[in-house]
């Protein structure tokens, strides 16, 4: 549940900072999801996602 609930945070995280990402080449991954709705851009970062869960995963059991 930990990581359902982590990975729905990232998602929100990651699609408020999708602008800046995008420069880093985040949200651009195999598996992200983007389309155009009514004119507008619409970003699913699933792979995105899940790999920044992983390495923040990892980073919190080394501290």
């Amino acid at each position: 549940m930990k990581w359902l609930l982590t990975t729905f945070i990232a998602l929100l995280v990651l699609t408020a900072l999708q602008p800046w990402l995008q420069k880093l080449g985040i949200g651009r991954l195999p598996g992200d999801v983007r389309f155009t709705r009514n004119g507008r851009e619409v970003v699913l970062p699933f792979t995105s996602t899940v790999l920044l869960s992983l390495l923040l995963t990892l980073l919190a059991r080394l501290i």
